[in-house]
């Protein structure tokens, strides 16, 4: 088991539309736990989730202890355990056109280079307690934009899961 565990979720209101993302990072050791949210007014499910492990990887201030990070994204999965590596070494391209998302893929990178990531997807919806808090966190980042708030929040508090 690791030491540390993140919860991850983004998601938008229309693909373009009003996107939050929202994390959660347990230190198993301690059962202290971080929640953050944020949004963006215009952006792409995508673009959130893959925010949302940014996010969380850059709220990890220890380097190297072992991450699990439980997502319901099979794209932000498979972008960094299987696809990455391709696109890096093709100059952050790929074949037949134009990469999206590239300075987050980038960044991405550039974070995993620092840590012992293992990816966890877990089905979206279907009771993970980590998963619909951090579900719960991206829809409430939603709502505070179309609100005119802002999305931003963090939290300290125990792990109950």
């Amino acid at each position: 088991m690791t030491r540390f565990i993140a919860y991850t979720d983004g998601g938008c209101r229309g693909n373009p539309g009003v996107g939050g993302w929202g994390f959660m990072l347990i230190d198993t050791d301690t059962t202290k736990a971080l929640e953050r949210r944020g949004g963006e007014a215009e952006t792409t499910n995508n673009r959130m989730e893959m925010t949302a492990a940014i996010e969380a990887l850059k709220a990890l201030r220890v380097k190297e202890q072992g991450l699990t990070i439980y997502t319901d994204s099979r794209y932000l999965i498979d972008c960094c355990s299987k696809w990455m590596p391709g696109w890096k070494a093709k100059g952050w391209t790929k074949k037949g056109g134009e990469l999206k998302n590239v300075d987050l893929l980038k960044e991405l990178d550039a974070l995993l280079s620092m840590q012992k990531v293992t990816w966890q997807w877990v089905k979206g919806h279907a009771g993970d307690p980590g998963n619909e808090r951090v579900d719960a966190l991206a829809n409430e980042a939603m709502d505070a934009l179309l609100a005119g708030d802002d999305p931003v929040h963090s939290q300290r508090g125990r792990w109950q899961g």
